[in-house]
């Protein structure tokens, strides 16, 4: 009897890569995602892709055959992971497919902050080239960065940091210190003891009850009126309101935002009325490359899955696996 899998998002070539010659696995996509359309059928299938609609303890109460959720992506937070592991069922996600996305995401962010790239790019095209000298770029080197988190994809971006001649400091007390200081950064402790001396705050951690909504008012009240915010990461870990007060009165320098709070954000955002931010559709994990790599990997850990061989490296909830 073949495997069954429900694929919540485009079949891309990276998932037939892997499904493509497995007779034993059958694969549907599903394009109805409201939490009653899965419901109905969640329990006729064995294995799950995610791509961003919720994953509710309702729907993996009815999920009888089960084996596996695999998502498409790193992030999670839709999903309710204590209720699967309560079932026994693996989450599974795509390891490090777009940890160097997403940290030439955050580079871009800041060069193009840096380099007063959408107002050079205006004014050019209006003839104005004085605006080089009444706004004038800068240079990456010798400013200091300061990275929130030194994951898969904080590492990524630190080595590109040091590359680039900055001053790189690192908080992230969940992992062994030596290895920010062997990646040429500095760990510091307090980070918020920092914020008055950097340019640059870059957020690379997971969004979770401790760093939902870390970055808010009083955060954004310490840096200097020159310094910039880049998030990569998740909406919410920045305060959408206290970073458009801080960005409007000119407290800070600016912004680099990826991920919202309300996704798609709709015209009406506030932040979007200001010309001292630069924003991206919560793209930073997406490139073609990307894509590729998500898809193969999310696929192979279904396929793993089946086969008895599930890469523990790419289990958010391990303790299943006991």
């Amino acid at each position: 009897m073949k495997k069954r899998v429900m694929v919540q998002l485009a079949i891309s070539d990276g998932i037939k890569s892997v499904f493509e010659g497995r007779d034993d696995i059958e694969v549907e996509q599903f394009t109805e995602l409201s939490e009653d359309n899965i419901y109905q059928h969640i329990g006729n299938y064995d294995a799950a892709i995610l791509g961003g609609a919720a994953f509710t303890p309702r729907l993996i109460e009815a999920a009888d055959k089960l084996r596996v959720v695999s998502r498409f992506g790193v992030g999670y937070d839709a999903v309710d992971v204590p209720a699967l592991t309560k079932a026994g069922i693996p989450l599974t996600i795509a390891g490090i497919a777009n940890s160097v996305t997403v940290a030439e995401h955050a580079l871009y962010f800041m060069l193009a902050l840096a380099k007063q790239a959408l107002a050079y790019d205006r004014e050019t095209r209006t003839g104005n080239w004085a605006v080089r000298w009444d706004l004038p770029a800068f240079d990456l080197a010798g400013r200091r960065v300061l990275v929130l988190g030194f994951g898969k994809i904080g590492r990524r971006l630190v080595n590109r940091l040091v590359a680039m001649e900055m001053e790189v400091l690192v908080h992230d007390p969940y992992v062994v210190q030596d290895g920010i200081r062997t990646a040429g950064a500095t760990p510091v402790d307090d980070w918020r003891a920092r914020l008055g001396e950097i340019d640059f705050l870059s957020i690379n951690c997971m969004k979770n009850k401790e760093t939902n909504g870390m970055v808010a008012a009083p955060e954004l009240a310490a840096m200097k009126a020159t310094a910039y915010v880049v998030n990569t990461a998740r909406g919410g870990i920045v305060d959408e309101g206290a970073l458009y007060d801080a960005l409007k009165s000119k407290s800070i320098a600016g912004a680099g935002i990826d991920p919202f709070v309300v996704e798609p954000a709709t015209a009406d955002n506030p932040l979007f009325e200001l010309d001292n931010i630069i924003v991206s559709p919560h793209s930073a994990g997406v490139t073609q490359e990307s894509v590729f790599r998500m898809g193969q990997i999310a696929a192979q850990n279904v396929v793993d899955c089946f086969d008895g061989r599930l890469d523990p490296a790419n289990v958010i909830n391990t303790e299943v696996l006991d």
